[in-house]
């Protein structure tokens, strides 16, 4: 607990005072460089591999971004570095496609372009199927937060459309009215009166409590790859 409360004073201080968040980070770069060696499946090697000053960025951005209501700082810059080794990723496979690589290397052979392509491909959906099981942990230890199971949002689940816009509506609620998202984080209650305001379907969300306390916790602490499958089902509302 001790332990806890040092790392968020020095996160306070680091916030204000550049000298201090440049000691955090050099403080904390074991973790900063076990966080690279997870997604890259290896080591990374400084100087060498860009994903380790990728994560490092990411590091300070969590100092500068962080708050009580995120819970532990360790685990948000975890999520938060492996969200920018993502990004990162996708941005160098959208620059590798650019690159004409069209030559074929021998007679009916594939072109290098669509092999190197093919290897790159199933790198990145490995790389996303991992980020994918590492947020659903993370997500799963959080809902317990909340007396909320996987296998709970999973029965509560919105079977009708009605139902789902309801749902929809009310973390459009969630995000665009100020201070519902820091009360629900600061009581680990969801603020029912103020999602379902001006509709009367507070009885269906009532029905769907579980459901939506992952909702908006997937809406609050960066949960990048679960917030992409959201959106495939939340076609038309606030997922981003």
């Amino acid at each position: 607990m001790e332990e806890g409360q040092q790392i968020l004073r020095q996160v306070e201080r680091a916030r204000e005072d550049s000298q201090a968040a440049d000691e955090l980070i050099r403080a904390y770069l074991p973790f900063i460089k076990a966080e690279t060696a997870r997604f890259l499946h290896r080591p990374p090697v400084e100087g060498h591999d860009d994903e380790l000053s990728i994560a490092m960025i990411a590091f300070h951005e969590a100092i500068q971004g962080y708050s009580r209501l995120r819970g532990a700082f360790l685990r948000y810059a975890a999520v938060l570095i492996r969200n920018r080794l993502i990004d990162y990723r996708r941005r160098e496979q959208r620059h590798w496609q650019v690159i004409s690589l069209d030559a074929a290397e021998g007679e009916e052979a594939a072109t290098l372009g669509e092999r190197l392509a093919d290897e790159k491909d199933q790198h990145q959906e490995l790389s996303e199927r991992e980020a994918t099981r590492a947020e659903i942990a993370e997500l799963s230890r959080q809902m317990q937060e909340f007396g909320v199971t996987l296998g709970d949002v999973a029965d509560n689940c919105p079977r009708q459309e009605r139902t789902l816009e309801a749902c929809r509506r009310a973390l459009r609620r969630a995000v665009e009215t100020p201070g519902v998202l820091e009360e629900f984080l600061r009581t680990r209650r969801l603020p029912m009166a103020r999602l379902a305001e001006g509709a009367a379907e507070r009885k269906t969300l009532e029905r769907h409590r579980r459901y939506l306390v992952a909702l908006l916790l997937i809406h609050t602490n960066g949960y990048e790859m679960i917030r992409g499958h959201i959106r495939q089902v939340l076609k038309g509302g606030t997922a981003k």
